[in-house]
């Protein structure tokens, strides 16, 4: 299912983007209006530190040693009308306000703290330093002060606020305009040239993702995953992603393959089993049909042979059964080894011994040709099982009057079983086949077995992190490997 064009990452990080933008430029609106007014107190009060002192000099406000009250009346009605941005109050040495040059109805405060003014007398390098604002109680202004009517012998304190009220309206008017303008032309500037450079990178970013969506849209459709190179380390994370969803895509299909495989071999396998049980029992109701029917007509000697075929018969028919449900247990892991330590001459000398009347009977003698005294680490029934397989299949097809070798060898880290037939061998076609279930080769006799021995002991090997393999001399030669009882741990799987 394709996503809305707002559901997509790109549009999502376009939005991201864009609000980032939104917040960055009225955090950089919001700090330029409060540096432009820090660096504009910063240089009234350079350039207006001394004002105070220069007013008092220049309008000549002490007379005698005293402060001249009139001249200061006059200084405070000359600056009223000829720069109003400035307000002069005359302060006691207690900072109590004594006369003031502004509006009588607006002042606030009675007096104003000397701390700020002692300081900058003791370090006129100290500004922009504010103080105390008398037009409000909380409000604090830059300001220029000296002490009158001399510093030798100060009675009290010319305090100049140097941004009185009304230079503060006048800004408000001028710079509240000017600013908001500066600011929304530089927010705006910022949002296009940043969103433009977002939006192309973020289109570069998400392409491959994009491209990756469309893949997994495709291999979801059922189309079959294409191959990218792999990542060499020098790729970013989309470049990884995309390797690993190859290789996820790759396995997830082998896997498909195998399921495949598994069903029709699984479809296969009913059809067999259908067959290979239909053939006996098939057998065992005519026997016994015959029996029924014939009885009075039929001697006690073919009563006999009836009934024996009919009871081989039986006894094939449970050997299948076993056999079924002994692969379907491996199969499903439900039977598992137990290993344990144990000599394999001796259990090989024991399933010879066991084996022997069997391949008289046939005409073929059993002999151990070689024997290491290895100890394996394995399930001994399993392995018994395995051998027993091994050795009858082989005496089953050798000729009459020939020889089954077998040997225990040490080997890779373990031990190697083998037995050897003189059959006539296998084909390289069945090669690949032999271990799996009720397959037999083109031409050979299905009497007596449905083509499970080999399947069932390949798995008890494997169980047993061992290796079951053939190979085809002068006749079949069938290899065990099993580990070590004194390697390892891991090492078996070598």
């Amino acid at each position: 299912m394709a996503l809305s064009v707002f559901r997509t990452l790109y549009a999502r990080l376009a939005i991201g983007l864009f609000l980032l933008l939104l917040v960055v430029g009225g955090l950089f609106t919001f700090l330029s209006l409060a540096s432009v007014r820090e660096y504009s107190a910063a240089v009234s009060h350079q350039l207006n530190r001394d004002l105070a002192r220069n007013l008092v000099s220049d309008r000549n406000l002490v007379t005698d040693g005293k402060l001249n009250r009139d001249a200061l009346r006059q200084l405070f009605e000359l600056y009223m009308t000829i720069n109003p941005s400035i307000e002069i109050y005359l302060l006691d040495r207690e900072g109590q306000i004594l006369s003031y040059s502004a509006d009588p109805d607006k002042i606030k405060r009675n007096r104003v703290s000397l701390e700020p003014i002692r300081t900058l007398l003791e370090n006129p390098e100290a500004y922009p330093l504010p103080g105390d604002d008398p037009r409000s109680h909380d409000r604090h202004k830059v300001f220029s002060v000296t002490p009158v009517p001399s510093a030798e012998d100060p009675t009290g304190y010319l305090y100049v606020v140097l941004r009185g009220e009304e230079y503060d309206l006048a800004e408000s008017m001028v710079h509240s305009d000017r600013l908001l303008q500066m600011g929304a032309g530089a927010l705006a500037v910022s949002l296009v040239v940043g969103l433009l450079a977002g939006l192309v990178f973020f289109r570069l970013l998400t392409r491959r993702l994009s491209r990756l969506t469309e893949r997994v849209e495709a291999f979801e459709s059922g189309m079959s995953p294409e191959r990218t190179p792999a990542v060499d380390g020098k790729g970013d994370d989309i470049d990884y992603l995309t390797a690993r969803f190859d290789q996820m895509a790759g396995r997830i299909a082998a896997q498909l393959d195998q399921l495949k495989d598994k069903d029709a071999q699984r479809r296969q396998l009913v059809a067999q089993v259908s067959h290979d049980l239909r053939t006996p029992l098939a057998s065992i109701q005519g026997y016994i049909e015959a029996l029924r029917l014939k009885q009075d007509t039929l001697s006690g000697d073919e009563r006999a042979r009836f009934l024996d075929v009919a009871l081989a018969e039986t006894h094939r028919l449970g050997r299948l059964v076993e056999e079924l449900f002994e692969l379907a247990a491996l199969d499903a892991r439900e039977k598992q080894p137990t290993p344990e330590p144990f000599v394999v001459a001796e259990l090989l000398h024991d399933v010879v011994q066991k084996h022997r009347p069997e391949a008289e009977h046939a005409g073929v003698s059993l002999s151990i040709v070689e024997v290491a005294p290895v100890r394996v680490l394995a399930d001994i029934a399993m392995t018994e099982r395995v051998l027993d397989n091994l050795i009858g299949n082989a005496i089953n097809h050798s000729p009459r009057a020939s020889e089954i070798t077998l040997g225990v060898a040490a080997r890779e880290h373990g031990a190697e079983i083998t037995v050897a037939d003189a059959g006539p061998g296998i084909d390289a076609a069945d090669m690949d086949h032999l271990f799996e279930p009720f397959y037999q080769a083109p031409g050979s006799s299905r009497i007596g077995h449905a083509g499970l021995g080999l399947a069932i002991a390949q798995r008890m090997v494997s169980l047993q992190q061992g290796r079951l393999s053939v190979r085809s001399d002068t006749g079949a030669v069938f290899s065990v490997w099993l580990p070590l009882a004194d390697e390892p741990e891991g090492a078996a799987g070598k």
